[in-house]
């Protein structure tokens, strides 16, 4: 049977996916640890015996590798893939990464895909959200819908860009998990669990994300010193508590950073208030 696919690590995605896709023979997929390999075979997938075999017939590889591995497994498989192959990687790893990650690709005669994965591939599994960046993206979301992948949207042709939406959601998605987590073993350290989360139900109403972004920024600025100070005393509380303040103290700092930038009418509108924070001198100055 013609290959169709390569896969560059063969843990939860590759798996997911090529069940999913009930690829079989028209797979073939390479990893460093053995028995993901065994994993592979009891899939129907072609386990390689090395990078080589998996990747010199393949049109499209997709790179499932651990954040770390990404730029080294371009560095030490582009050359092994076939003339004109797209290597789709689908590594969260920062815009930087990728642009490296894709000189090296591109140098070996490839065409590189900038993927990023937006939600958990269980249980989305081909449905999962993808984002395609790069100069043959259009191409990629092509060869990915023949693969089975249905939720495919190109973002742009600068490579980087998909990833950067990624890490930059990330940010968010991944911080509420960590406030959750500091604000939960607070709360049940000083045994008012229930009352707290009676109290952020009350509080919380429906909006969109911009209007949220929007309000918070407000609050930010108009209240920041203010709220600086009480997020210095719940770090002290948690502290007491025995459970370590990490989000909240650099809560405390974000709440006085733009506390301090005194802007003052306070713009209205998300856009607005971004534009003058980003261009006042002491916010150039941190960065």
């Amino acid at each position: 049977m013609e290959q169709n696919v390569a896969l560059i690590g063969f843990g939860e995605a590759g798996m997911t996916f090529a069940a999913a896709a009930g690829w079989k023979q028209g797979a073939a997929a390479y990893d460093i640890a053995p028995d993901r390999l065994t994993a592979a075979a009891q899939a129907g997938v072609v386990a390689a015996r090395d990078a080589r075999r998996a990747l010199r017939a393949a049109p499209v590889v997709l790179s499932l590798v651990t954040a770390d591995q990404a730029l080294p497994a371009a560095r030490e498989y582009a050359a092994l893939i076939a003339p004109g192959a797209l290597w789709c990687d689908m590594n969260s790893v920062a815009p930087e990464t990728k642009r490296a990650a894709a000189a090296v690709v591109e140098a070996a005669g490839g065409r590189y895909v900038d993927v990023a994965v937006l939600a958990p591939v269980n249980p989305a599994r081909l449905s999962v959200p993808l984002l395609l960046a790069g100069a043959t993206a259009d191409a990629a979301r092509k060869a990915l819908s023949d693969l089975g992948f249905t939720n495919l949207r190109v973002v742009g042709e600068a490579v980087g860009r998909a990833s950067a939406i990624k890490m930059i959601r990330s940010v968010m998605v991944k911080g509420l998990e960590a406030l959750t987590a500091e604000t939960m073993l607070a709360a049940a350290a000083a045994d008012v669990t229930e009352e707290v989360l009676a109290s952020l139900d009350a509080s919380e109403r429906p909006m969109s994300w911009k209007e949220r972004a929007d309000y918070n920024l407000d609050r930010m600025l108009v209240h920041g010193l203010r709220r600086a100070a009480e997020m210095s005393e719940s770090s002290e509380t948690l502290r007491g508590l025995g459970v370590a303040p990490m989000m909240t103290r650099n809560t405390a700092g974000w709440q006085q950073a733009l506390g301090e930038l005194a802007i003052r009418p306070v713009p209205q509108g998300l856009d607005a208030k971004l534009a003058a924070i980003m261009r006042s001198p002491a916010f150039q100055g941190e960065n």
